[in-house]
């Protein structure tokens, strides 16, 4: 088994935990980045079926998991652009293959839209540039002051794991557990309003050109049970990303990656070699 090593980072006085696994000084590696909610330990399962002898950089993002979530944090999409561009800077990646889950997304994708040289391929679970897109009704909820705050009050444990394993069937009763224990911090509670209330629903608009230009393999691997990115917007990624190859996991939800790490890592693991062995041997 690859040895995994937790460390932590600061960018800017903020500091961040790290997982990683693999090479040390590689500078090209797989890097996992959470949504919301979310936290290292959402890639348990699928860590271990990643391709063995890559690097793997795993960061958490402030406001989630143990990551500071101090009040002057930029809690925006281009906030968290930036401190990822300073987690990779401060552990030696020069080269991301990104693979990106809900919020990670918008995060993941300001960044390699103004880094593109430092971006090898992209992988998109369930998040991407969205198109015509309206609000689920927890982030319509979250953006409403004072209704947001309530809401974050009021939420416990018996309510808010019924309504997710509702609407995600296929989360076990331990990752619902887990979510609600991600969402249920004061600092996470603030990120997450701050955050929702400084996105827009056509997230990366201002971005699209950019991304489109970016001359890199790009999966779209995507539950198509999702009851908060609607599967329309699957094949909407083509208009951002004409080339992307997409794979859909019938009956999945947004969590797709811990319903069935199986299945996923089937679609991710082929797609990650054979980006690596490219880099390997670029003739």
């Amino acid at each position: 088994m690859t040895t995994r090593r937790l460390h932590e980072v600061s960018v800017s006085g903020v500091r961040s935990p790290v997982l990683e696994q693999g090479p040390e000084d590689a500078d090209e590696a797989i890097v996992l980045l959470h949504g919301n909610p979310g936290a290292l330990a959402d890639w348990d399962d699928l860590l271990g079926r990643l391709p063995e002898g890559a690097r793997v950089v795993a960061p958490e993002m402030p406001g989630f998991g143990d990551a500071d979530a101090p009040r002057d944090f930029a809690y925006t999409v281009a906030g968290y652009a930036d401190h990822l561009g300073g987690i990779l800077d401060a552990v030696g990646v020069r080269r991301a293959h990104l693979v990106l889950h809900d919020f990670g997304g918008p995060w993941g994708l300001h960044w390699a839209a103004y880094h593109p040289e430092r971006v090898a391929s992209l992988v998109l679970m369930n998040t991407g540039v969205l198109v015509d897109y309206r609000w689920h009704h927890f982030a319509k909820v979250w953006r409403t002051p004072v209704l947001g705050e309530l809401a974050m009050a009021l939420s416990n444990r018996p309510l808010l794991t019924r309504v997710l394993g509702h609407e995600n069937p296929r989360l076990s009763a331990e990752h619902l557990d887990r979510i609600y224990d991600q969402l249920v911090g004061p600092g996470t509670k603030r990120a997450v309003l701050r955050l929702y209330r400084a996105t827009g629903p056509h997230w990366l608009a201002a971005e699209r050109d950019l991304l489109r230009a970016l001359d890199v393999p790009v999966l779209v691997a995507w539950g198509d049970a999702d009851r908060y990115l609607p599967d329309v917007q699957i094949e909407r990624q083509r208009q951002t990303f004409p080339q992307a190859r997409i794979v859909r996991f019938p009956g999945l939800g947004h969590w797709c990656f811990l319903e069935d790490p199986e299945q996923v890592a089937g679609a991710l693991v082929p797609f990650l070699d054979e980006q690596l062995a490219g880099a390997a041997d670029p003739a």
